[in-house]
């Protein structure tokens, strides 16, 4: 069985990283910045300090592209699909290259870390073949949600 047939996995999840401002919201941060830099940049071009404009300017493009580079780095993402007889899991990088490893559900295992506080930290999977991070861009929250409902799954699939 592959996810090419129409068989239902036992479970299925496709995991992205949060991202709350959009492409139009960075274009509306720069636009803002830029705005509230003009005023400190006309009074420091009328004191003669005209150079000082221009590294107002750096900081507006520093600003663009360090919100772009995260923007670019969310559409990165992990499909994970549990079948009755493997575990796929397709990870899809920021530039849209995809890899598949796949592995049998009865010889993986859930590790789980969680730190002081009781939350998680960090999920991989434990295979004959070594450990595989699982979901590293997630939240603890989603993280330990993650973590119940595809255990629950993986221990169906074992029975």
């Amino acid at each position: 069985m592959t996810t090419e047939t129409k068989a239902r996995p036992l479970f299925a999840a496709r995991l992205t990283p949060h991202r709350s401002l959009s492409p139009k919201g960075v274009k509306i941060v720069c636009g803002l910045a830029a705005a509230l830099l003009l005023l400190p940049g006309l009074i420091f071009y009328l004191l003669g300090a005209w150079p000082v404009i221009g590294f107002m300017g750096l900081d507006v493009a520093a600003l663009y592209w360090a919100l772009t580079v995260s923007l670019r780095d969310g559409r990165r993402a992990e499909q994970v699909t549990l079948w009755a007889d493997r575990l796929e899991l397709r990870r899809i990088s920021p530039k849209g290259e995809e890899t598949l490893e796949t592995y049998n559900p009865f010889y993986t295992r859930l590790a789980i870390d969680l730190d002081f506080d009781e939350r998680t930290t960090a999920i991989r999977l434990k295979t004959p073949q070594g450990e595989v991070p699982v979901g590293a861009f997630l939240n603890p929250q989603d993280k330990a949600s993650f973590a119940r409902a595809f255990g629950a799954a993986l221990k169906q699939a074992r029975s």
